[in-house]
């Protein structure tokens, strides 16, 4: 079979689809992305082909506030026909079409591909209640910003209408769409390589001028970028409280200063250090780590000899490194957030806290440094469910290849 994956930062989340695919000389696989994250991907597999299309222009200043978004769509998918106009001209003619369709890639592909079977990857649909909009009183939405949300999904309306199928990561996230067209959406999660991620008691990083071993009371926090979205603010406030408790605690914090969610902060200033400023003269500095952005085998050993992981998502696309801390054998301290708790049930696989209530959380983690014995059970129970459920090899692989070699 013939298979044509397009995302604007691909693999994204079709990594692993992609490469067992390209295993099977069978198949023929092929991915188009963004030009300017062409480069990244070259090493994927031999037999994937990777082709790039230019980085459209952004919407006009005049355009509407509430549609820019969606003229921005609407060009970057005029740049993915061009692509696969190309392909075609080529003598590719793809039997099955998968795409991320919430920056527009989507929109016109089934115009070139009318024959393909076209999957779209349904990660989020946006809602003004219910969700991340609003969740957080502290960020305050106005009535603007609802409307504006309104306007947001056109894109994914019109992928929902012209696909033939959709994939959504969780049950939560599949639920945030409209109730008519979730009968085409399955629930079918990427995977986590659970015989990579997985405990190591021997586990040593090495990091800022020291070394971390999984002896040691050591807190983890990790995100793609550091912000409110993924609970940054309420994890760093706890931090006074947590260390006066834990005297031996010590905190490595993972995650870049750019912003992946939400709002901005002017320019030149990041969170991190807007809510280290908060709570500076607090707490002893020396026990608290910023790791950046690591590459993944040093990423695996934060989690390795992480005693307590903190994960704090507002209502909002489940992160993978929850997952991955799971499978490492992680005690996942989580907020009872929707997407949070249709994986950890409290004071069975992990516990969960306040996301509002730093004090809260601080206690939960401490009483779990306090007592180590008490929770391995929980840590334990993590990895084995994800195991059950979310393997990549023995679970989530075999049901996407399944999927996408369907007929029907």
């Amino acid at each position: 079979m013939r298979f044509l994956f397009v995302h604007q930062n691909f693999p994204g989340q079709f990594r692993h689809v992609a490469r067992a695919l390209a295993d099977d000389p069978r198949h023929q696989v092929i991915g188009i992305c963004d030009a300017t994250n062409l480069k990244p991907t070259s090493g994927l597999h031999p037999r994937v082909s990777i082709f790039g299309y230019p980085s459209p222009t952004r919407a006009g200043a005049d355009t509407h506030p509430y549609v820019r978004d969606y003229e921005a769509h609407v060009r970057r998918g005029q740049r993915v026909v061009r692509a696969a106009m190309r392909l075609q001209a080529h003598g590719f003619s793809p039997d099955v079409v998968v795409v991320h369709p919430g920056w527009g890639e989507g929109l016109f592909l089934r115009e070139v591909f009318p024959n393909a079977r076209h999957v779209h990857y349904c990660e989020y649909f946006y809602h003004a209640d219910g969700g991340d909009v609003g969740f957080d009183p502290e960020f305050p939405v106005s009535f603007d910003d609802r409307l504006r949300v309104v306007a947001r999904n056109s894109t994914q309306l019109l992928g929902l209408v012209q696909c033939d199928a959709g994939i959504s990561p969780t049950l939560w996230q599949r639920a945030r769409y409209p109730a008519e067209f979730q009968a085409k959406i399955r629930v079918l999660h990427e995977g986590v390589d659970s015989r990579r991620l997985r405990p190591d008691p021997q586990a040593v990083l090495e990091a800022n001028s020291r070394t971390f071993c999984a002896a040691e009371e050591i807190v983890t926090f990790v995100a793609r970028n550091l912000e409110p979205y993924r609970g940054f603010h309420s994890f760093m406030r706890m931090l006074p409280a947590l260390l006066a408790m834990r005297p031996a605690a010590q905190v490595l914090i993972v995650g870049g200063d750019d912003v992946s969610y939400g709002s901005r902060l002017p320019a030149g200033e990041s969170y991190r250090q807007k809510y280290s400023a908060e709570i500076d003269g607090q707490v002893d500095w020396s026990r608290i780590h910023f790791l950046g952005k690591l590459p993944y085998d040093r990423y695996i050993k934060v989690l390795q000899v992480s005693s307590a992981h903190v994960y704090l998502t507002c209502p909002f696309v489940l992160s993978w490194s929850m997952l991955e801390a799971m499978a490492s054998g992680c005690l996942v301290i989580g907020a009872a957030t929707p997407p949070v708790q249709e994986l950890i049930v409290d004071g069975e696989n992990g516990l969960l806290v306040d996301f509002f209530d730093p004090d809260g959380i601080a206690q939960t983690v401490a009483a779990a440094l306090a007592d180590p014995q008490r929770v391995a059970p929980l840590r334990q129970r993590a990895r084995e469910q994800v195991q059950r459920h979310y393997d990549l090899q023995s679970v989530c692989l075999p049901a996407w290849i399944d999927f996408l070699s369907a007929a029907e």
